[in-house]
């Protein structure tokens, strides 16, 4: 993926992805902890080790990148091939850069990698979380949904004709 730029309110701020190292592992653990927190609460289902062993667990450092503003690690994102689509996991962002319009242009960016690609992708979103609406403005449908998870996916966008 290419280094972005993301327009707000305020002044311009600059952000790339950059390849993940194992000095990152725990820092986006204690991350995932940090924003999962409110939801997996909400839900009954917050454990303060399950919440970073989950992330250790499912880590894949071939397709994770790191999300940088400036020299800060804002966030991370997983993009990986799974069963005939790109499975999008991992994607948090720190409460500090929520809000600022990053996670849609990090989004962005990596959709339109995998529509120039021609590629499905598919993500879970836990029930209730607010970045379900960040997923349907950019095309994802449910495919399925129980207590916790929802399912959704999104076909490659039809270029314009």
């Amino acid at each position: 993926m290419e280094p972005g730029t993301i327009r707000g309110t305020s002044a311009p701020a600059h952000w790339r992805l950059r390849a993940v190292t194992t000095d990152d592992i725990e820092v986006i653990a204690e991350l995932r902890a940090a924003v999962m927190r409110p939801d997996l609460e909400r839900l009954g289902r917050y454990d303060d080790r399950r919440v970073r062993q989950r992330f250790r667990d499912s880590y894949s450092a071939r397709h994770t990148s790191v999300i940088m503003v400036g020299g800060d690690l804002a966030g991370c994102v997983t993009l990986r091939p799974a069963a005939g689509l790109q499975w999008l996991e991992h994607f948090y962002l720190a409460p500090q850069h929520q809000g600022r319009g990053l996670g849609s242009a990090v989004l962005g960016t990596l959709l339109a990698w995998t529509d120039a690609q021609g590629l499905t992708v598919g993500l879970k979103v836990v029930q209730g979380s607010p970045a379900r609406r960040l997923y349907e403005r950019y095309g994802f449908t449910v495919r399925s949904e129980d207590p916790i998870d929802v399912l959704m996916t999104r076909p490659p966008a039809v270029p314009a004709t």
